[in-house]
């Protein structure tokens, strides 16, 4: 036949082993042993991961903290006497090691670089220093009100010369380590853990309030001040919400204790620095100066966190898609598998949020 000549279709025929053929069977539902009960979709289940942590910080913090007394037979300081810098350099540098070493104990247990909890990303140095910088003018400006307004009086420059370069080198050393510990501790291995658990702001709401809390000890601290330090917590989250790192919040908390105890001489969540450059002492009511508290514990704190936290908004807000975005306030049973797991694998590389 001519093969340019039209052909009639010829129906295919169904062959019996296909008419007969089984549907193709159903996914196996995930088998709920004891391995289920530790391990989710993305690794160790957050709950189990937090425990791990906390038991691993508290163990190494009392081994190398009976070794330090072994060696050094520390004398324990009067309550309420001024913080000397070696004695806090010591202190919140134990506390950040025995950080470090639980961070990278679970970073080894779940199979991620140690850094992936808040301290990868981009322009980390720029962030760091913009820190620095907003730190210090958000603690000036609270001071400069308290000043105008008539609650907080100055008695003059208390060092100078070599003196003064000395303590604000020990007092920034000091505070910078504090900022990595109490960062690193709340809003770092603990958030990101959460964060795949519960929701980012479950868990910033949660750890802003264990922050908080925590300053109770403290003497002098007063429900303003604490109600301030989870606060500025929530900040610092904010701040971790819309740059994926720590590096911004290290650096306006390293800047705030320091301009605060240092700079200015005032007292920090009622404690008092020895070697400050300025003296001051509080006037008026409790509730508007700060007292014994400092200037956290002033209702002027209160305007002065909100307007941090929209000029962040501003800033940031319109500008950045959040890394962590897809995981807010959902926890991980209504979100897609793998959400969190994908932010902690590619950091954010938008320069929008390097600033």
């Amino acid at each position: 036949m001519d093969e340019l000549t039209p052909q009639p279709d010829i129906p295919q025929m169904t062959t019996p082993a296909e008419l007969t053929a089984a549907p193709p069977p159903l996914p196996e539902a995930p088998k709920r042993d004891l391995r289920w009960v530790f391990v989710g979709q993305n690794g160790i289940r957050a709950g189990w991961g937090m425990l791990l942590f906390a038991l691993i910080f508290v163990a190494a913090a009392f081994l190398l903290g009976s070794l330090l007394k072994l060696l050094l037979h520390p004398k324990p300081m009067p309550r309420n006497a001024d913080l000397p810098p070696r004695i806090g350099l010591i202190s919140e540098g134990l506390q950040a090691l025995c950080v470090f070493v639980a961070t990278a104990v679970m970073a080894l247990i779940e199979r991620r670089p140690v850094l992936s909890y808040g301290y990868q990303g981009t322009a980390r140095a720029a962030r760091f220093v913009f820190g620095l910088v907003w730190g210090f003018v958000a603690i000036s400006a609270l001071v400069f009100s308290l000043w105008k307004a008539g609650l907080l009086g100055f008695d003059g420059q208390l060092l100078h010369g070599e003196l003064m370069w000395r303590y604000a080198a020990e007092w920034g050393v000091m505070f910078l380590i504090v900022g990595i510990f109490e960062e690193s501790l709340l809003r770092g291995y603990l958030q990101f853990t959460l964060t795949r658990g519960i929701g980012f702001w479950w868990g910033a709401l949660f750890l802003s309030f264990l922050f908080g809390f925590s300053h109770g000890s403290n003497p002098g601290e007063s429900p303003v001040g604490l109600f301030a330090a989870g606060a500025i917590g929530l900040v610092f989250c904010l701040s971790l919400w819309y740059t994926g790192s720590l590096y911004w919040a290290v650096g306006f908390h390293a800047a705030w204790d320091w301009g605060e105890s240092y700079f200015y001489g005032t007292s920090d969540s009622g404690l008092v620095a020895q070697g400050h450059l300025l003296g001051e002492h509080p006037v008026g009511k409790l509730l508007w100066s700060g007292g014994p508290t400092g200037p956290e514990g002033s209702l002027l704190v209160i305007p002065l966190i909100l307007i941090i936290a929209l000029a962040m908004w501003l800033w940031w807000g319109r500008r950045v898609t959040s890394p962590f975005a897809g995981t807010g306030w959902r926890p991980a049973w209504s979100r897609k598998p793998g959400v969190i797991e994908a932010q902690m694998s590619n950091p954010p590389l938008s320069e929008a949020a390097s600033s």
